[in-house]
């Protein structure tokens, strides 16, 4: 069971290693996020879970590592052959305790994707600045464009561009944020994650944005860049493969989404994104094995990236980077990215909290103050 946007990614690794391994039958069912973070928990605790599936790194939602190895519905992987090549960085969002539970396989980014043959229609430059970037959605509104497509009727795109912003406004001046948040030393209130939500509606204002984004999905926001409505959409780094599915041709870029007039403070949120965990109670443990371990390794790790414009999680030198994502590497290097935000947090409820917090934004039902008050409450809760 894997996310639909990783389709196009999952799909290449199943084609090799189908073709490594005859005698193994694969089939993979695709959920959207809220589906899966809603009905993956609820099947394994049933027994009636897939063998493989996706898991979340770190904690942050129903679906999460450390969720799900709280409820025991999660295997241990330290004696796979990965975890023996797995980075230090990468092992407090796949392990808990001295344990591995998850094959990570992407470092995505989440950031802006332009389509440059529609910059260049509209005679535009990739912003720097949160000035230039403005002055952009003007431009593109001349030219009957919007800049960004927003699809805050699929839950979990709600929260994107906030992290966007947020990655610069409160981690720039505050790489320790999540320890303070831990520790009772900072909120979410008393932050600049209030900078980060009044930008977002600022954005919104300012015409940035498609018309109706409530009544707009995450499929419909991608169909807007690919039929040319949209310059470009801000989105995780997977997004790309499924933008070049509809549009092979379209030449994309994805650069980090700047909060501030200085270009050297602007962070990026990138992080471990896709990752795989194993149910405890397969009757298929060896086939099921088999294929994390193909996740695992160099050429499955490279399989994923290469197909879905992202980084493996597994350094490894044969890899080449696409073009699309050379400043996610950059960043990844020379340490100007942040951890998605809901990685860090102690439980589910803050990203569901965020998701509807932003919807009522966007309805007008509700300001930011009430907004930041009632992620700080569902921060509090903890379990």
């Amino acid at each position: 069971m894997a996310n639909v946007t990783d389709k196009s990614s999952m799909n290449s690794v199943l084609k090799e290693f189908r073709r490594q391994n005859p005698d193994i039958r694969v089939t993979v069912t695709f959920l959207d996020t809220n589906t899966l973070q809603e009905q993956l928990p609820n099947k394994l605790r049933a027994g009636e879970g897939p063998d493989v599936f996706t898991v979340w790194p770190g904690n942050g939602n129903p679906a999460s590592v450390t969720a799900l190895e709280g409820d025991d519905l999660v295997e241990g992987l330290s004696l796979r052959p990965f975890s023996r090549t797995l980075p230090m960085g990468v092992k407090p969002v796949t392990d808990v305790g001295s344990v591995t539970y998850a094959v990570p396989v992407t470092y995505s980014a989440i950031g802006a994707i332009y389509d440059e043959e529609s910059l260049k229609a509209i005679g535009g430059t990739i912003p720097t600045t949160w000035t230039e970037l403005l002055d952009l959605c003007g431009t593109a509104r001349e030219h009957d464009k919007v800049l960004f497509a927003l699809g805050n009727a699929t839950p979990w795109v709600t929260q994107l561009i906030d992290y966007a912003l947020v990655a610069t406004t409160v981690y720039a001046d505050q790489p320790d944020f999540d320890q303070q948040m831990e520790l009772g030393e900072a909120t979410f209130v008393k932050s600049d994650w209030r900078t980060a939500m009044d930008k977002y509606l600022e954005m919104n204002e300012h015409g940035c944005f498609n018309s109706r984004p409530l009544d707009t999905t995450y499929e419909e926001a991608l169909d807007q860049v690919t039929s040319g409505r949209a310059v470009g959409v801000v989105q995780i780094a997977s997004a790309l493969s499924t933008l070049r599915a509809s549009a092979p041709d379209r030449q994309l870029r994805m650069t980090a989404l700047p909060a501030t007039d200085d270009p050297d403070q602007t962070r990026m949120p990138g992080a471990v994104s896709a990752a795989y965990g194993l149910n405890p109670r397969t009757p298929h443990r060896q086939a099921a094995s088999s294929f994390i371990d193909f996740l695992g390794s160099v050429e499955g790790q490279n399989l994923y990236n290469r197909s879905g414009a992202t980084l493996p999680a597994i350094p490894n030198s044969s890899f080449d980077v696409d073009p699309a994502v050379e400043e996610v590497a950059d960043r990844q290097k020379t340490g100007t990215t942040v951890p998605f935000m809901d990685q860090r947090w102690p439980n589910a409820a803050v990203q569901q909290t965020h998701f509807a917090q932003v919807y009522d934004l966007f309805a007008g039902t509700t300001d930011v103050n009430t907004a930041l008050s009632a992620l700080d409450r569902a921060y509090r809760e903890r379990g």
